[in-house]
């Protein structure tokens, strides 16, 4: 094998020799022989322009071969660029949406944190009522039925507990009598105001404490000669409407 059969060439094929030899004998002149050699004959310059001209196509497909390759190349480069920018963009959304979740969770934590507050504040005096108005109902001696001024102001109680909550009835009834007799008497009259509070204004009974307290008297009463037999209707309440509710609780807007 020669140096020149060594050489690498673009199109993969052996180098065309360059021999300086007589061009009668049949081998092949270089292209400078063949050009300016005064005796070679038109044919014999054609005849071997032909393997010159087959390297030159074979280098003008593969010039246009690679430019496909390159083409092709780039353009998956510019598709892979473009589908790292795309990625790249939705990490980034991706990324924003969490810390705007994160945000909206912070709001939501702290709001829970101030509504569980309150309801602490509120759960703990449920058990503390207060005295929001006392009605006083008398009877005649021996007498348990209700006048009609008894029920109108039974009535008019029971209407400002419409729509109520956190609320308790305390019923003690009182009477002159001492003993049994008047513990009974006492109860008689309390239970006559219980059963027109259920029955006429559906005030649940579970809401209602009944005492049949006889002839004790009140600390505001004592030495007093004009207690009487009555039933004293108290309405006391607890702060329990001052829960806030789910749909009156703040709620942190939700990012789109």
């Amino acid at each position: 094998m020669t140096a020149a059969s060594q050489v690498e060439t673009a199109t993969g094929r052996e180098p065309l020799r360059r021999e300086q030899t007589n061009f009668w004998d049949g081998d092949e002149p270089s292209i400078v022989w063949l050009v300016l050699h005064p005796f070679a004959s038109k044919g014999y310059v054609q005849r071997n322009l032909d393997a010159i001209r087959d390297r030159v196509n074979e280098l003008d497909e593969l010039t246009s071969s690679n430019g496909k390759m390159i083409k092709d190349v780039d353009t998956r480069a510019q598709q892979g660029i473009q589908l790292a920018s795309t990625k790249a963009e939705e990490a980034d959304q991706h990324a924003l949406d969490a810390s705007n979740k994160a945000v909206t969770a912070q709001q939501t934590a702290a709001t829970a944190n101030t509504h569980v507050g309150k309801v602490e504040t509120v759960v703990s005096t449920l058990d503390q009522y207060k005295a929001a108005n006392q009605t006083v109902i008398r009877f005649h001696p021996g007498q348990t039925a209700l006048s009609k001024q008894a029920k109108d102001a039974l009535d008019e109680m029971a209407t400002r507990l419409k729509d109520q909550r956190g609320y308790v009835i305390e019923v003690q009834g009182f009477s002159t009598s001492h003993g049994q007799a008047g513990i009974a008497a006492s109860r008689n009259m309390a239970d006559s105001v219980v059963r027109y509070l259920v029955l006429n204004h559906e005030i649940p009974a579970y809401r209602i404490y009944v005492l049949a307290m006889g002839n004790a008297p009140t600390a505001a009463e004592e030495g007093s000669h004009s207690r009487g037999n009555r039933v004293e209707v108290s309405f006391l309440k607890n702060d329990v409407d001052q829960l806030p509710t789910s749909a009156s609780a703040e709620q942190p807007t939700q990012p789109k």
